[in-house]
């Protein structure tokens, strides 16, 4: 009997499904690693985001992490039911509102950061140090728009036989 999440060898190799994969496998270790700090890894990115540049627009914070404006609301709206975040105008454009963590919210931070990282961590660990730091830096790179190796023409790659 094969094994269910045997992709097959065509599709194995496709970039798309790896990654997918690889993500769905993440985000369930992210559920369970950090279940006990009631945060989940989407709230976190949130979290992350404001103690680095806080405080934040609605609609900035919406843009940096790549969310459509009610996905960000309905994030906000959580991490503000559950004390982890304010939202107040902006002093200087009332139509707007900044975004702060609450002292609960920084404490939730951290837990939920060394919850995070435990998880990430065994994802990794059958890469080793090596193989997980160049993953990650070979992530970035992408996902910064930078390609590791000079990208060819796309139209010449076509035309070529």
């Amino acid at each position: 009997m094969a094994d269910d999440r045997d992709p097959g060898p065509a599709l194995g190799r496709r970039l798309g499904y790896l990654l997918k994969h690889a993500m769905l496998a993440l985000e369930e270790l992210h559920e369970e690693y950090m279940a006990p700090t009631g945060v989940t890894v989407r709230e976190l990115g949130v979290l992350l985001m404001l103690a680095d540049r806080e405080p934040e627009s609605q609609q900035q914070a919406a843009r940096r992490l790549g969310v459509d404006r009610t996905s960000m609301v309905g994030l906000l709206d959580v991490l503000e039911a559950k004390s982890l975040v304010v939202r107040r105008p902006d002093s200087a454009d009332r139509r707007r509102n900044v975004v702060e963590l609450t002292a609960t919210g920084r404490t939730v931070l951290d837990q939920a950061t060394r919850a995070s990282d435990e998880a990430e961590q065994a994802f990794l660990a059958g890469l080793g140090d090596d193989g997980a730091s160049r993953l990650r830096a070979l992530l970035g790179q992408l996902a910064l728009g930078e390609s590791p190796e000079p990208r060819e023409d796309a139209s010449r790659r076509r035309s070529e036989p």
